[in-house]
């Protein structure tokens, strides 16, 4: 999809009125646990062998110069693994409290990742205006699956909130300076997260709306993004997420009404730097809510139609950083003709989305996931990359080198992924 860099230099497209493209995954993953950490027993997950293969996402993208300020984009994302329902409110004569109605309407998913109109000012300066991608942290900044080494997304910013995390409502964005000045920005108004979607260990990632046919716009949230590329290779980028008074989003205003301002943070710092030989990527993300207390008691009186969880605590603190570095093996061997363009890779990732409870509330330290990953990628071709890698997971620890009490979490993944454009002009 367009950036807010390539947007800001339209001169730098490669394409005159319209491109079409795609980028997608597959995965196979061999396990040797089960799939209830949280409800195992005092050593966590179940040693349990089990295998499974899945496409996690296939999508398609197009763009439209309409005219060579105006542009359209849209972006069509297919999930697997998921079931296609709505939730409605049933009404009651003047009351809020209705209860909620489920409709199964098929399997599979489908979810409109972006669609946005985007005006071409100047470059310091572009206003976008639809559905669009909130560029918190590495992941969803730059979610494509060229873009880490690891055969899944990275794991804990897809635990602790949606990714890839969409929104609608009003972007500005461009680019200014030079050289070491170099930077890129972008700030955006949005709709803002939904409380009844906060749990134990999700934390905001089922607050993102959609449930029902309309957004709640309340109480906008507030995004902005600034990245620094003064240096060749390298990117430093810094994002923060701030959503006031997020209850006034809740499906029913009564839900929160006897607490305070619930107020949500997010903040992330991120860098990559690639050459020849190396590419490196770090990524450090974390937030907070207020009210929490009054947001996991609220919770747990939900009705068991609703589509939201109604474990606790929520925690006031989720944390997530990883770092990964991979070696292109066809630099460091070039003197070697026709050697593969072959990257082995070491990743780590630390992630609890209950890393800090409120006076009251205990957190489960089963939460804490300490995990590594080895392998591969290897790129038959620039936008085509099969990924395979070794992954444990240590729980209850926020070490990196240390045991636990709990059982570890062991599995291997292949995985097959693209990234193009197979359509322009």
């Amino acid at each position: 999809m367009i950036t807010s860099l390539q947007a800001a230099e339209p001169e730098s497209q490669d394409y005159e009125k319209w491109r079409i493209g795609s980028y997608g995954e597959m995965l196979a993953s061999f396990k040797d646990y089960g799939l209830n950490r949280f409800y195992g027993g005092s050593k966590g997950n179940t040693k349990k062998n089990h295998n499974e293969i899945s496409i996690p996402r296939f999508v398609l993208e197009g763009e439209y110069k309409i005219t060579p300020k105006w542009i359209l984009a849209a972006e069509v994302e297919f999930e697997s693994g998921g079931t296609g329902i709505t939730y409605e409110i049933e009404a009651q004569s003047g009351s809020e409290n209705g209860e909620y109605e489920t409709e199964v309407e098929k399997g599979g998913e489908v979810a409109l990742e972006q669609f946005h109109l985007t005006r071409l000012i100047t470059r310091g300066f572009n206003v976008r205006v639809g559905h669009m991608i909130i560029p918190v942290g590495l992941t969803n900044a730059h979610h494509e699956p060229l873009n880490f080494f690891t055969a899944a997304r990275p794991e804990g910013a897809t635990t602790i909130m949606a990714s890839t995390w969409h929104e609608t409502g009003l972007s500005v964005f461009g680019r200014f300076g030079h050289g070491a000045a170099s930077f890129n920005y972008e700030a955006m108004v949005t709709s803002g997260l939904n409380p009844n979607g906060f749990d134990s260990y999700h934390w905001i990632k089922k607050a993102k709306q959609g449930f029902l046919e309309v957004d709640n716009f309340s109480a906008p949230a507030y995004t902005a993004r600034l990245n620094w590329t003064g240096i060749k290779g390298l990117r430093l980028g810094a994002s923060v997420f701030y959503n006031p008074k997020a209850q006034k989003n809740a499906d029913k205003l009564v839900t929160y009404s006897e607490y305070g301002d619930i107020n949500v943070l997010l903040y992330s710092f991120d860098a990559q730097y690639v050459n020849r030989y190396i590419t490196a990527r770090a990524n450090y993300l974390s937030g907070n809510i207020t009210e929490t207390v009054g947001i996991t008691a609220a919770n747990r009186r939900y009705s068991s139609k609703s589509p939201y969880s109604r474990m606790g605590p929520v925690a006031k603190r989720a944390v997530d950083w990883s770092a990964e570095v991979g070696v292109n093996l066809a630099s460091v061997f070039s003197n070697v003709k026709g050697f593969p363009t072959i990257y082995p890779f070491v990743h780590y990732n630390y992630y609890n989305p209950q890393e800090e409870c409120e006076t009251g509330l205990v957190a489960d330290d089963r939460c804490q996931v300490s995990m590594w990953s080895f392998g591969l990628n290897w790129k038959p071709l620039p936008n085509l990359v099969v990924k395979a890698d070794y992954t444990t997971r240590q729980i209850g620890t926020s070490k990196l080198f240390s045991s636990s009490q709990y059982n570890s979490e062991n599995e291997f993944r292949i995985g097959v992924a693209y990234q193009l454009w197979f359509a322009k002009k």
